[in-house]
């Protein structure tokens, strides 16, 4: 018998992209798509909208019970739900949510005391492979290379800069014992604007439909270290969050992430 699996934010691009996975891969039994009340396809068939022909699970904004996994690609406003349903029904959580609050970030921490949950602010495999490694390349090269991350994604997306080029900025201040988020210096404008050392700047591209490109510059004087990842499509997301979905049932609670799924942590 396949694990039951609820998605929340079902209609959004990520959401109908997901079921679509799932229905292709034949691991799990979807048991609600879950949007918010005042959608306008509430009520229409999820399958439907994923393009994947009639699955008889309607839009809705109720979780049944039942659910051993949750996979949240929706808004920050209704990530609390999906926390609150795992909490009280003893399911895991995989989420791929950005632009939380500290608030939301501590209610995740205190619940993942009880359930397991996977976090990621980006699901690609390679991209968390680059998560691993700017840290160490960027320990490996030392103070006197200059550290630039630029992000580009599709003029739909809301938060700036992403939660992944955050993830990368995170990942190097740690390694490089940079205080984070002291060092982050969020694009530049005006006539003195000269690079402080130690600093990393970020900047976010939004333009036509990027799926999502992010680049990492370590630079000094004479040469250029440039380590980037560009997503072709979001079915990379998809997958990577349906394999999350695997590996974290039957796991003990626990805040975990893609490097754990992947064992690179």
């Amino acid at each position: 018998m396949n694990p039951k699996l609820i998605i929340n934010g079902a209609a959004g691009r990520m959401g109908r992209l997901i079921i679509a996975t799932i229905v292709d891969a034949r691991k799990f039994d979807i048991i609600a798509a879950i949007e918010k009340k005042e959608h306008p396809q509430i009520g229409q068939d999820a399958g439907l909208l994923a393009g994947t022909g009639p699955l008889n699970i309607n839009l809705s904004c109720q979780y049944p019970s039942g659910a051993d996994v949750v996979i949240d690609f929706s808004v920050p406003d209704a990530v609390d739900a999906s926390v609150e349903y795992c909490l009280k029904n003893s399911a895991a959580l995989v989420l791929g949510t950005t632009g939380l609050t500290d608030r939301q970030q501590q209610n995740l921490q205190a619940a993942s005391r009880n359930i397991g949950i996977v976090q990621a602010s980006n699901m690609s495999l390679g991209m968390n492979l680059l998560f691993k490694l700017v840290g160490e390349v960027a320990d490996a090269l030392g103070e006197n290379y200059d550290i630039e991350i630029v992000e580009q994604h599709h003029r739909f997306k809301k938060d700036a800069p992403s939660g992944s080029a955050l993830t990368l900025a995170k990942n190097i201040a740690a390694a490089t014992g940079r205080d984070w988020p002291d060092c982050a210096v969020f694009g530049r404008e005006g006539r003195e604007a000269l690079r402080s050392k130690n600093t990393i700047g970020i900047h976010a591209v939004r333009a036509g439909d990027i799926t999502g490109m992010h680049s990492v510059i370590f630079s000094t004087l004479g040469e250029t270290v440039t380590l980037s990842h560009t997503a072709h499509s979001r079915k990379t997301f998809a997958s990577g969050a349906l394999r999350a979905a695997e590996w974290l049932i039957g796991k003990v609670p626990g805040l975990y992430s893609m490097a754990d799924v992947l064992g690179i942590s």
